[in-house]
């Protein structure tokens, strides 16, 4: 028996007891990283608009305010500011970047373009002590960081000084310690500053005096009364892809309100070697859930067939998964059980920001395949996504917190879209055969050598092209497969795992000699450089 749900403003007291760090973005690819940095020390953040800034400030009510980087310049007309409420705040502010130069700008110095450019690696010189470098930097040292600008400050607004130079940022770290403004000209938060995590960690802890009140446990308590309290007595369908964020999103509101929830498993016919059977027993057996299992894969790659360009299959892969929701919370109706209010699914915070052009970039396409927008009027349901705040490393430990074995916490992510997006142009059931056996190999591959859990995520993809190969006393002409892995912590970044060569020929052996229809493999070594956002 669950408990009687929190009212509204019980909620709102609730989560507006916990430390809080706003995220002020000016559109930087890699404001995301900020977030994840404050996280990893128990912190609350979240990250808003400029344009959205002075509002979510004073409803927020923050203990401390960093500002992101960004594209544009401040001493150009009607480039972006930070609230004024921010500075009368007197609470702590942390600049980067455009966010160290439009504090400078607004509180009396001067910037200017036209200066010597600093894009990448650059080595900052230690001048003066700080609060940001307690135990990490010392005066006089140097430094590696990660530069990006083009303009510079050229005058120090009243009561700054400097506490850190590069060769072509004389002001490269600025402070204002009496009201705990600090000015960054580099990113810290990127892997590529290596001492940048601390840095951060300084502010929130040291400067911020934050001790850290934001883990798994009180949020997973808090999630499930925001549950209760949104769906009331209500019916919910979720919506299970077999990946991690569904699956902690369906345990979650399960432990939340019982059998009120049922899933609905859509097996679309683009799943991985035994998705359907894996996710079936789970859910069926090992937690007892509500499980409606629709076999939709006629339906899904009929409407496939000649579609080649991937964000049409993305579109349309997210039409007809509403589509089958629809229909089932229909049936569910029709049996009795009364019609479903609600829609849920496992939207993380990624997904969130990237649906929504801060800056009117090309960002708003990124996560096309996902309903972080609304579902269609017709279906008269509302989402519940108890997930929208957390990353995909915070939904791992959320899982873990819940109990979910690491058959499916530990698993490395797969695209809503699942095998459509690795089987590049047209997609017909022979090619995802092919696709599903070799990927089936390469994974086991990697788990008979121990890697898999140091592989943040590692696919095959079957490549559009046939190539002639010899195959004992024959010619063959069948298709190439690509392997792709790479290690990364967020997803954000990341960069091609190191396999040795012996591993590498065996799985390329195992996959030519057990997969009817390949004759090459191929591995790809490209990185994923700061500010991409999908690695699909």
């Amino acid at each position: 028996m669950t408990s009687a749900p929190k009212t509204r403003e019980q909620l709102a007291n609730v989560a507006a007891a916990h430390e809080k760090i706003l995220i002020v973005d000016f559109g930087s690819q890699v404001t995301q990283l900020i977030a994840r940095r404050v996280r990893e020390e128990g912190v609350y953040s979240e990250i808003v608009p400029f344009q959205k800034a002075e509002a979510a400030f004073r409803e927020m009510k923050p203990k401390a305010v960093i500002l992101s980087g960004g594209p544009e310049s401040v001493h150009e007309k009607g480039s972006p500011r930070a609230p004024q409420a921010i500075f009368d705040s007197g609470v702590p502010v942390l600049g980067i970047c455009y966010g160290q130069m439009t504090m400078a700008h607004q509180l009396g110095g001067e910037v200017e373009g036209g200066h010597a450019r600093e894009f990448g690696r650059a080595d900052v010189e230690v001048k003066t002590s700080s609060q940001l470098f307690d135990g990490a930097w010392g005066t006089g040292e140097k430094h590696q960081v990660w530069m990006s600008h083009g303009d510079r400050i050229t005058r120090m607004p009243p009561g700054f000084t400097v506490a850190g130079v590069s060769p072509n940022a004389p002001f490269a770290v600025i402070q204002d310690e009496k009201r705990k403004y600090y000015g960054l000209m580099f990113h810290p938060e990127v892997v590529h500053t290596p001492d940048g995590a601390k840095l951060l960690r300084n502010f929130v802890r040291k400067v911020a005096g934050l001790t850290g009140d934001w883990t798994m446990r009180a949020f997973r308590e808090e999630a499930i009364e925001k549950i209760r309290a949104q769906v009331g007595q209500g019916k919910v369908i979720c919506g299970l892809s077999g990946g991690v964020d569904s699956a902690v999103a369906a345990v979650l509101i399960h432990e939340a309100i019982g059998d009120q929830l049922t899933c609905v498993f859509v097996d679309h016919g683009l799943l991985r070697l035994k998705e359907a059977e894996t996710v079936v027993d789970l859910f069926r057996h090992h937690y007892n859930i509500p499980l409606v299992h629709v076999d939709a894969s006629k339906q899904f790659l009929g409407e496939l067939a000649g579609v080649t360009d991937p964000e049409v299959k993305r579109k349309t892969i997210g039409r007809l998964f509403i589509d089958v929701f629809e229909a089932e919370a229909k049936k569910i109706a029709s049996q009795g059980e009364g019609p479903a209010q609600f829609l849920a699914q496992g939207t993380l915070y990624p997904d969130v920001i990237e649906s929504v052009s801060f800056t009117g970039g090309p960002s708003v396409t990124i996560k096309s395949h996902h309903n972080v927008g609304g579902l269609p009027d017709r279906m008269n349901m509302k989402l519940v996504e108890p997930l929208r705040e957390l990353f995909k490393d915070e939904v791992r430990a959320l899982g873990r917190e819940l109990g979910l074995p690491d058959i499916f916490v530990g698993r490395h992510p797969f695209p809503g879209p699942g095998l459509a997006i690795r089987c590049p142009g047209d997609i017909t059931r022979e090619k995802l055969d092919i696709l599903r056996n070799a990927d089936s190999v390469y994974i086991d591959q990697i788990r008979k050598a121990g890697l898999y859990d140091q592989i943040w995520q590692a696919f095959a993809v079957l490549l559009p092209v046939k190539t002639v190969g010899v195959m004992g006393d024959g010619r063959t002409y069948e298709y190439v497969v690509g392997l792709r892995a790479v290690t990364s912590t967020d997803g954000m970044t990341a960069d091609f795992y190191q396999f040795d060569m012996k591993f590498l020929g065996e799985t390329a052996t195992r996959i030519i000699n057990e997969v009817k229809g390949v004759n090459r493999v191929v591995y790809d070594v490209t990185s994923k450089p700061p500010g991409t956002i999908e690695w699909e």
